[in-house]
């Protein structure tokens, strides 16, 4: 019998409450077991699906057309190695559990997205075309982080860096309220500090926020008031109430003095930035933890272009050309930008209370392809979490010789959510409802068990 099980028979044998099963999480957190420890969480996502043997999971010992380019190193920690090109990271493996046993089965960006995002099987798991949103969804992360964690007046619950995840000019399904509703979609913050990523990123149908609109004072003043005289003299309709929550909640935040501070990000010292780098993804991440800092419980940072727009850019849909993509543009990027997120968390204090969670939508074929690069491939891919009582330098599961499928410790997206929401406080048994009064747990899998 697993841990959940056994303490629900436990607990309902014993006639606890509810309150005494919440006291319970309580005392488990204070005695170390790192559940519910985490007061916020980033996740850093990997748009395109990041090739697992070219980061967390090397395959030193395949043949060539298996195990690629790279070549591995070893980390901080003894017997773990990632790929070469990942040497920042390298050196904060003792704060990393490395999950090398992930699978699911949507080969598709949109619908492979979609599971990684909410936890569940999008529809028509096996189609390639797009999944726009609709309000059948399952809630996004995002939302139920946003029903069950209160952030102070004025900031979101969840909040999403730079930029919707689109796939050629379609949003995608998977990041909104879903059948919990609009008021439950993440706010959409586009910086515009820093280089930006080679290819297309669309602001489509999202609440935008730009930060340098808080700069001006006055001028922010008078665009406020504008606003409000337009809205003044719109006739109501069923929707104007969902937009009424959006355009609040955005209004909100530009007026809110602890969002305009967390938005200045030039009070940061100067080797931060260097750490960071002067690059989009860096400034996002480092924009998300200013904004944790603030009391945001989630920030969603995308780490490539936000349009695929193909399997050309800087992102990781690296069907061709791949490992030049990779070892110039993708690798040098995240492996700078997060590492300096997580020694900058640890540096303030905070990883401990943080959550991060470096994620993707799948991962990459064995086989090197005749363009030189890998394709979709769901049935093994690696992911990796670190702070919030995780325990770090470890691996849990382990995939086969050539990374096509796990064969220890299999997993999927329901036990990656449970172990977000667990870390968190939220118990992934929690019931949620849907349009028709339906009650579903809001993670259909078991926590892993990588807590402290």
């Amino acid at each position: 019998m697993n841990r959940r099980r056994f303490l629900q028979t436990s607990l309902g044998v014993a006639g606890l409450s509810l309150p005494d099963l919440l006291g319970l999480r309580k005392l488990q957190a204070a005695q170390g077991t790192g559940v519910g420890r985490a007061k916020s969480c980033i996740v850093l996502f990997c748009w395109g699906g990041i090739s697992q043997l070219d980061s967390w999971d090397p395959k030193p010992d395949a043949p060539k057309e298996i195990r690629g380019q790279f070549k591995p190193i070893s980390t901080a920690t003894p017997g773990i190695q990632v790929s070469e090109h990942m040497p920042k990271l390298a050196r904060h493996t003792e704060k990393l559990a490395i999950v090398r046993s992930v699978h699911h089965g949507s080969p598709a960006h949109g619908r492979a997205m979609y599971w990684n995002i909410t936890g569940r099987p999008p529809p028509q798991r096996a189609l390639a075309a797009n999944l726009p949103p609709s309000p059948d969804d399952w809630p996004s992360m995002g939302a139920v982080v946003s029903k069950f964690r209160k952030a102070p007046a004025g900031l979101p619950p969840a909040v999403r860096l730079p930029y919707p995840l689109v796939d050629n000019g379609t949003l995608q399904a998977g990041e909104y309220g879903g059948w919990l509703g609009m008021k439950y979609d993440p706010i959409v913050i586009s910086t515009k500090n820093g280089k930006p990523f080679g290819g297309v990123s669309r602001g489509l149908g999202a609440a935008n926020i730009d930060p340098t609109l808080t700069t001006g004072e006055g001028r922010l003043k008078k665009r406020l008031e504008l606003l409000r005289g337009l809205e003044n003299g719109l006739a109501r309709s069923p929707g104007t109430d969902l937009f009424d929550h959006s355009r609040g909640l955005a209004v909100d935040m530009l007026e809110n003095p602890r969002v305009q501070e967390a938005f200045k990000l030039e009070k940061e010292p100067e080797k931060i930035h260097r750490a960071y780098g002067e690059h989009i993804c860096g400034k996002s991440m480092l924009l998300a933890r200013r904004l944790i800092e603030a009391g945001v419980p989630l920030a969603t940072v995308v780490c490539a272009a936000g349009d695929l727009n193909g399997s050309k850019g800087d992102h990781w849909d690296t069907h061709g050309d791949g490992f030049n993509r990779l070892k110039n543009t993708m690798l040098p990027v995240f492996d700078g930008s997060a590492s300096a997120l997580l020694a900058d968390l640890d540096g303030r204090g905070m990883l401990d209370e943080t959550l991060v969670v470096f994620l993707t939508e799948f991962g990459r074929t064995p086989k090197v392809s005749n363009n030189g690069g890998r394709d979709h491939y769901p049935n093994s891919y690696s992911v990796a979490f670190a702070g919030g009582g995780i325990q770090g330098g470890q691996v849990y599961g382990k995939s086969d010789k050539i990374s096509s499928k796990p064969i220890h410790k299999a997993c999927g997206p329901a036990e990656l959510h449970a172990t977000i929401y667990e870390a968190l406080g939220i118990a992934p048994d929690t019931h949620i409802h849907d349009r028709l009064g339906r009650p579903f747990p809001i993670a259909d899998g078991e926590p892993l068990p990588l807590f402290s």
